[in-house]
């Protein structure tokens, strides 16, 4: 019997990237599969061209063009930027200093069904209301759903802005850097709340510098540098003292406890 396996999520081959009229390239003939489900972290140093992946990804960048490039989202060759909202969720820096306003966190959990930073007017249903509210107190945090974006502390921003994402029921949630700017109480509750995401089964692709970003349920993780991917595989099998030493240029020993990766 034939089973109708869903398509990936994200699929490229042989993407080239290039700025300054082709001269500087940014992205290397990157290759990346991630199937429907899996929970993938991108593990690099500043300047390893992973936010330039991103920029692809939400295609603020196109790949150099190449009969033997491939770039799908769930299976399809072009996606209209607002499409591409309910299958990828994103949430970056950049959209939290976007988003450091004068406006409270349920209006920006709801401003996410238009795309925009902010209500201007649109009209709200009650069921984007009813959405909006149940996935604030799913990540625990209702309370604060009047409270002004811009004196919230930056983990109870960045919790509204996955808030923001997740009304979409995304099939995948791409979080940048997730743990900047966070003491350590908030990085534990932060990613606390990445674990509960990944178990009621949205999808997550972290992007990160930081090796203790990759929760125990991500169990496949891609080292990039210098703009190409150098490493792709388990996770046991990838973090491992040589290569995480070969990543940062600095000799370092893994360790590993209570399914999390450090670095000494």
């Amino acid at each position: 019997m034939k089973i109708n396996r869903p398509p990936p999520i994200l699929e490229l081959k042989n993407i080239t990237v290039a700025k300054d009229g082709g001269k500087k390239k940014i992205l290397r003939n990157i290759s990346l599969r991630v199937p429907a489900g899996e929970n993938i972290a991108i593990l690099g140093p500043n300047g390893a061209g992973k936010t330039s992946l991103l920029k692809l990804i939400t295609r603020e960048y196109y790949p150099l063009a190449d009969e033997k490039a491939l770039f799908r989202v769930w299976g399809k060759d072009s996606w209209n930027i607002f499409e591409l909202r309910y299958l990828l969720g994103l949430v970056s820096n950049n959209l939290q200093s976007l988003c450091a306003r004068e406006i409270s966190g349920l209006e920006t959990v709801l401003s996410g069904f238009f795309g925009g930073i902010g209500l201007h007017g649109e009209r709200i249903t009650a069921g984007q209301r009813k959405k909006a509210l149940s996935v604030l107190r799913f990540l625990e945090i209702d309370r604060l759903k009047n409270r002004a974006m811009s004196v919230m502390s930056s983990g109870e921003a960045r919790r509204f802005l996955i808030a923001r994402a997740l009304v979409h029921d995304p099939k995948a949630l791409i979080l940048d850097e997730p743990t900047n700017s966070l003491d350590l109480r908030s990085t534990h509750h932060f990613k606390n709340m990445m674990r509960k995401i990944v178990r009621a089964g949205t999808g997550m692709i972290l992007v990160t510098q930081n090796l203790q970003d990759i929760i125990p349920e991500i169990r496949r993780v891609a080292l990039m540098k210098n703009g190409r991917i150098i490493e792709d595989g388990p996770k046991e099998i990838v973090l491992i003292s040589r290569n995480i030493s070969a990543l940062f240029d600095i000799p370092v020993r893994i360790s590993k406890r209570n399914g999390y990766y450090y670095a000494l």
